[in-house]
């Protein structure tokens, strides 16, 4: 009985709430009959009722305050406030800690790294899965005043150089592999005067500023293992690191994402407290984290990713929620065993991710009906599939987030208590004390509403710089502030979202510009299609042409031919796509997201459109 009246008391807590906000809402707006249009704003504590906008220009309006905490803070707010209830699930590796817990591990190994040498503002590269060390870190760091460095699990020996040496790590945290992963072979090869080095004292021709290499699963020579720091610190290092409290400010820079890369070498995006905090508070009101009795929030997103650092870790210390990551490497059933076995009520995932969790053949097996709600969120979100986890796996309240590594970094976000038309098909609405407009790409000019164009950001969300890029900086941040994210998106009177994807990814077909996410929307749609994905490939003629990748239901089979029948008469007919490749996967970045110009590159080459490159 009680789980049923918990969950009824917070509906009507919901109720209560919203019907206060709408008379607030009328209130305000029948008391000012003079408000000039222009004026107008969109107030974001609840859904959007009335439509104030009247061009693409939206700033979400709230009477919820900005947090000043620091990471430190935001943790210590929740340990005393719940310090027995969990805050971390590791199911793989039976690890289970409450926030007393954890704070307690926290403090030993930023003591520690103050043991070792480093210093506030000296840089810790993370690197590796999903597992408890990774998070320990992420918080140690933060209370240090030591910037951690995001390293994407999956680079090799080019790329980790490459990152490393851009931002100046002073120590890399890595288990000695995993899968076929080689993390301490990588690193000997980059800087082979480990071996012969003293711990915490590497000198490295390649490397210049790493001193200390810390692994997490064996002893390796020139290098720290985990025990080493979390042993380290004595009581002269605890007391340096409570006078570090009152150094530490919450415009520190304090964590280092590197972008993607698809556009050239990757750039260190530079996250600060206030970023990161503040995101992770407003995102987590606006799903209800804040209502929500004990929440726990499935994680399959990788820890290196904003969307598992900041959705996960900064979440959970600033909303006390518990987080369970199921694998240390991505597995669609470990997710569903996990949402089972640990009674989740939220679940975190990319498109990709939820299509190979819906699309998994002993799905109904499991009793996933603690799950209430979730996140969808990393790139774009066909409305098909919203639908698909609502039907097959039951999740009512799954909303799409949009957002860039830049902007901390979610921007736009659907509320559970949108209809599906607005969950499916829009990410939702501007998110709390955030600007945004929808701008032509060639004038800078503010379109109307509806009409497509760059979307650009501006307010406490957007990073600090790029790492040691003045140039790149410059060219995303306008010197009024404003983020360019370079995707392409079109806004309703209410603030509500629809994304038609990256504008370095848009096909000019004979002078038709074509966007891809448009086209993939409407080809989900199919009853054979599980996933679709279009890409620009090489024409003499038109220039670029549209090339369809499909990937089928299970058992199915279908024809070119097929799709460009359904195809005709629904959608424009330079849309219709000229190829049509049926794919048995995509190439995917580790996050979950697909790699187009690889794909572009792959379609290219099956097709003898050109040679090899």
């Amino acid at each position: 009985m009680i789980p049923s009246f918990v969950f009824r008391s917070q509906s009507l807590w919901g109720n209560r709430a919203f019907s206060a906000a709408l008379k607030g809402l009328r209130t305000s707006w029948t008391r000012q009959p003079g408000l000039p249009t222009t004026a107008r704003f969109i107030h974001v504590e609840c859904p959007p009722i009335i439509p104030t906008l009247t061009t693409s220009y939206a700033h979400g309006t709230s009477s919820m305050s900005l947090l000043h905490d620091t990471v430190a803070e935001a943790l210590l707010k929740t340990v005393e406030r719940w310090p027995d209830r969990e805050a971390m699930v590791f199911v793989e590796d039976g690890v289970r800690k409450t926030f007393a817990q954890f704070q307690q591990d926290v403090d030993q190994a930023a003591a520690g790294l103050l043991a070792l040498g480093l210093k506030k503002g000296d840089r810790l590269g993370m690197w590796g899965p999903n597992t408890y060390e990774w998070v320990l870190f992420q918080f140690a760091t933060a209370k240090a005043g030591i910037i951690l460095v995001s390293v994407n699990p999956a680079y090799q020996l080019q790329e980790v150089e490459f990152a490393l040496r851009k931002v100046g790590c002073k120590a890399i945290v890595c288990p000695a592999q995993f899968k076929t992963q080689k993390y301490c072979d990588m690193l000997r090869k980059i800087c082979p005067e480990i071996e012969s080095s003293t711990p915490g004292d590497i000198k490295s021709a390649r490397l210049p500023e790493l001193r200390s290499v810390i692994v997490l699963d064996s002893r390796q020579p020139g290098m720290f293992h985990f025990d080493d720091v979390m042993q380290a610190g004595g009581s002269q290092h605890m007391q340096q690191l409570q006078d570090l409290q009152r150094k530490i400010c919450f415009d520190d820079p304090i964590n280092i994402q590197f972008t993607s890369g698809t556009t050239g070498t990757p750039k260190g995006a530079t996250l600060s407290h206030h970023n990161i905090i503040n995101n992770a508070y407003f995102v987590g009101n606006r799903v209800g984290y804040n209502w929500r009795p004990h929440t726990r929030v499935c994680v399959p997103v990788p820890l290196y990713h904003c969307f598992g650092s900041v959705g996960g870790g900064i979440v959970m210390a600033v909303h006390g929620v518990t987080l369970v990551f199921p694998s240390a490497g991505y597995s669609g059933k470990a997710n569903l065993a996990a949402m089972e076995s640990e009674r989740c009520t939220f679940i975190y995932g990319t498109p990709t991710m939820y299509v190979d969790m819906a699309s998994q053949l002993d799905l109904s097996k499991y009793d996933l009906s603690s799950v209430v709600a979730g996140i969808m969120a990393g790139s774009p979100c066909p409305p098909e599939l919203v639908r698909k986890v609502v039907s097959l796996m039951g999740i009512k309240g799954i909303t799409i987030a949009y957002g860039t590594t830049e902007n901390s970094p979610v921007t736009f976000l659907a509320s559970p208590m949108d209809n599906i038309q607005r969950k499916s098909e829009t990410v939702g609405y501007i998110t709390d004390h955030l600007e945004a407009k929808i701008v032509n790409p060639t004038t800078g000019e503010i379109v109307p509403l509806g009409m497509k164009g760059e979307i650009m950001i501006r307010g406490y969300c957007v990073m600090l710089e790029y790492w040691a890029d003045q140039n790149k900086t410059e060219e995303s941040i306008t010197k009024d502030g404003w983020y360019k994210t370079g995707d392409i998106g079109s806004m309703d009177p209410y603030s509500y979202l629809k994304i038609d994807g990256r504008s370095k990814d848009m096909i000019i077909r004979g002078g038709e510009n074509i966007y891809p996410a448009e086209i993939e929307q409407f080809l989900h749609t199919h009853p054979k299609v599980m996933e679709a994905q279009v890409v620009g490939v090489e024409d003499v003629r038109m220039g670029e042409e549209v090339c369809a990748c499909i990937k089928l239901v299970d058992g199915q089979e279908c024809t070119a031919e097929e799709i460009k029948a359904y195809c005709k008469g629904q959608i424009s007919h330079f849309k219709i796509p000229r190829y049509i490749l049926f794919v048995t996967s995509y190439p995917l970045t580790v996050t979950g997201k697909i790699q187009k110009h690889k794909l572009r590159e792959e379609a290219e080459k099956q097709l003898q459109l050109k040679g090899e490159k």
